[in-house]
């Protein structure tokens, strides 16, 4: 086992067999005008070294706001509680100048606007080998020609070339693939992607995802993939984080969840994927209603307003996190798929022609 000393902070590498990143109980809390938003409550994860993890949600479920809050990357006036260790060492209370020497060289994060990420006034070469001067010592030849093999590794053709271009002078997927690089730089064992196709097309999203998934492979580097959608997920990813209202709802091996998904939420999300098969102009899936409002959650489930299967004890009860056949597989639900409460309501449903049980919610 190797280590490095980052800043007075020692750092241990994680065996294969040990989790390297463990979530325990996270929360994090936004004071405003109208109250605290709960943006963060009670999270619970934990990915090894060489994963790869999907957090899963609509917009507003807390994606985002959790993968910041595991680097530290939350303006002054949010309020953390729980825990977060890294290799084993806790690191939700270490103040922003240790943790600098943890953000690039240990946990990176591919964020989801490049433009608005990438300094357009700074060419691209120097915005790569920056980190790689202050994290690395490398001197300037040594940086530049690191700077050239990671745009190769992101397949960005002409690499010698785009060091002197600008941000506006790259096409979209273009500049994400350079922030993966940049992300990539110092070598870090984690990297965070955070909505990292959005905006692109169908082929490079793709592509994109493909580069992240040959890059952890290639460096045994854990990914957190952060999206919306549960297709990207289902071949980039070994286990999936479902989040709604700022909770974890549900959590299984990738495959287990398609196979055997229990939460109601999980299965409507999966309802929006648009399909190949569906007729040219066919209108895309929709959950009713709105997320929950963070400063006055309701009263037990928070999925319940929208769910179609809720009963009276979603309302008055929340579900804690059971679970499932596969003792990997967690979910929090009163009457999960599956479940005779929920087949019995499902037939009510269908019999009355409801629309959010049409053909296409079948799994």
């Amino acid at each position: 086992m190797t280590s490095r000393e980052t800043g007075s902070v020692q750092i241990s590498r994680a065996e294969a067999t040990e989790p390297l990143l463990v979530v325990d109980n996270l929360s994090t809390h936004f004071p405003t005008e109208r109250g605290v938003v709960r943006a963060v409550d009670g999270v619970s994860l934990s990915i090894k070294r060489g994963e790869s993890l999907g957090i899963v949600g609509e917009s507003g479920s807390g994606k985002t706001v959790l993968s910041r809050s595991i680097m530290g990357l939350l303006p002054a006036a949010a309020i953390r509680s729980g825990s977060v260790r890294f290799a084993g060492t806790e690191i939700l209370d270490l103040p922003a100048k240790r943790m600098r020497h943890l953000w690039g060289a240990e946990m990176a994060m591919v964020f989801q606007n490049p433009l608005n990420s990438l300094n357009p006034l700074m060419k691209i070469g120097k915005q790569i080998t920056e980190p790689l001067k202050l994290h690395l010592n490398m001197n300037r030849s040594h940086a530049k020609a690191t700077a050239v093999r990671l745009l190769k590794d992101v397949h960005i053709p002409e690499a010698e070339q785009r060091l002197n271009q600008y941000p506006h002078e790259l096409s979209g997927g273009m500049r994400q693939r350079v922030m993966i690089a940049i992300a990539l730089a110092c070598g870090p064992t984690v990297l965070f992607a955070d909505e990292p196709t959005t905006a692109l097309d169908v082929t490079v999203q793709s592509q994109i995802l493909d580069v992240i998934n040959e890059q952890r492979t290639d460096r045994n580097m854990s990914v957190i993939l952060v999206t919306h959608d549960l297709g990207v997920v289902a071949g980039h990813t070994d286990h999936v984080a479902v989040m709604y209202g700022g909770k974890l709802v549900e959590r299984a091996p990738t495959r287990t969840l398609f196979a055997n998904m229990k939460m109601p939420y999980t299965k409507s999300l999966m309802r929006s994927i648009p399909k190949l098969d569906n007729p040219s102009h066919t209108r895309l899936a929709t959950i009713p209603g709105r997320p929950p409002d963070l400063v006055n959650p309701p009263d037990g489930c928070r999925f319940a307003p929208r769910c179609a299967y809720a009963q009276d004890r979603c309302h008055d009860e929340e579900p804690p996190l059971a679970v499932a056949d596969d003792p990997d597989h967690y979910y929090a639900c009163w009457y999960p798929v599956g479940s005779p409460e929920f087949e019995a309501r499902d037939a009510e449903l269908r019999a009355a022609g409801d629309p959010r049980v049409d053909a296409g919610a079948t799994i």
